[in-house]
């Protein structure tokens, strides 16, 4: 048993790693297409918003509060707060929130 989990772990690296490693070969000079680039500018911005959206919203039992949170955390991070300030105003909002609900 434990002779296949170590097969596991080795092929997911190769996995990983190859992941990693195509687009380094494939792609040695720089991209000049202005579409492709502007896409690939966007991509970590999706990427944070797609992990961190479904979390923020369902980790609540009341869809409501986790919706006043991001709400909240939302609208300061839009106004140009800091980190600290939104997640503190973020938490207190879900935590009102669950209060009322």
């Amino acid at each position: 048993m434990t002779e296949r989990v170590w097969l596991y772990i080795a092929v997911m690296a190769l996995v990983t790693y190859a992941i990693r490693l195509f687009p380094l070969v494939l792609l040695r000079r720089e991209i000049r297409n202005v579409r492709f680039r502007s896409f690939l500018y966007y991509v970590p911005y999706a990427t944070l918003t797609a992990m961190t959206l479904p979390a923020a919203l369902f980790v609540t039992p009341h869809l409501a509060s986790g919706a006043a949170g991001l709400a909240a955390a939302g609208l300061l991070a839009y106004r140009g707060r800091g980190l600290l300030l939104c997640a503190a105003a973020g938490s207190l909002a879900v935590w009102l929130a669950e209060r009322w609900l």
